[in-house]
């Protein structure tokens, strides 16, 4: 499984994702599930995924491909989509194809791929927008009332999000939130693994305005991770009932 989430602020974009991926107890592999399409200063898009790698895969092949065809279009080629909400029904039309193949081609072995998707970003001229993409090809957006989306594993990480997050949070609180919500994760849910990738989108920037690779081990991250559970620990002391 995995665990990634994006939220739309007032001054830009935050979005994180972790790299575990299973198959079984014992095949765990690492993948990269945040994917960046970008002409910088004219559009940028960030897509996570969550699911079936092989439907996200093939998902994320299929629209570069459409990118790099010399027939490509408005309708095609999320890169030439004059909105955001095109470019996530593109996103939305290729991932339900894909899983369609792929279902077809399984069905005498009684499986059923499934996949779901953010897909964030800005085009110049444009409002920044961040959409959850079910794997039927429909989508959902982030809001004033929720700033925030999520997919794969996450109830873990939702609390600290209801209780912090709001459209007024800036970028490094942002971060932040995101990171605890990741930290709720992993220590909740063996699916979900280090790496993590995280990514910043300035508003109006149209261009990914910073990214970050956290390991295993990483110390700024243990050091955080450390100071949340004393926090948490303190105050559930002080709390009376």
């Amino acid at each position: 499984m995995t665990y990634c989430v994006g939220l739309k602020l007032n001054a830009g974009l935050v979005l994180l994702s972790d790299t575990r991926t299973n198959a079984g107890l014992d095949n765990i592999s690492t993948y990269r599930k945040m994917f960046f399409f970008e002409e910088k200063g004219e559009r940028v898009i960030v897509i996570l995924t969550a699911g079936s790698l092989s439907a996200t895969q093939t998902t994320i092949a299929r629209l570069r491909e459409a990118i790099d065809h010399p027939e490509a279009g408005e309708d095609s080629s999320i890169m030439r989509a004059p909105s955001m909400l095109r470019v996530a029904t593109i996103v939305g039309n290729t991932l339900n194809a894909t899983l369609r193949e792929i279902t077809d081609r399984t069905r005498d072995l009684n499986q059923q791929a499934s996949a779901s998707m953010i897909v964030a970003g800005q085009r110049k001229g444009g409002e920044m927008r961040l959409f959850l993409v079910y794997p039927q090809g429909n989508f959902i957006e982030a809001t004033e009332d929720t700033p925030f989306l999520q997919i794969g594993e996450h109830k873990y990480g939702k609390p600290i999000l209801d209780r912090v997050v709001r459209p007024e949070t800036n970028l490094a609180d942002a971060q932040k939130a995101v990171l605890l919500s990741m930290d709720s994760t992993l220590r909740s849910n063996l699916s979900v693994g280090m790496p993590l990738d995280m990514a910043v989108i300035r508003k109006d920037a149209c261009a990914v305005s910073d990214t970050r690779r956290i390991l295993e081990g990483d110390p700024a991250f243990m050091a955080m991770s450390a100071a949340w559970s004393a926090a948490l620990r303190d105050s559930f002391v002080k709390v009376t009932i």
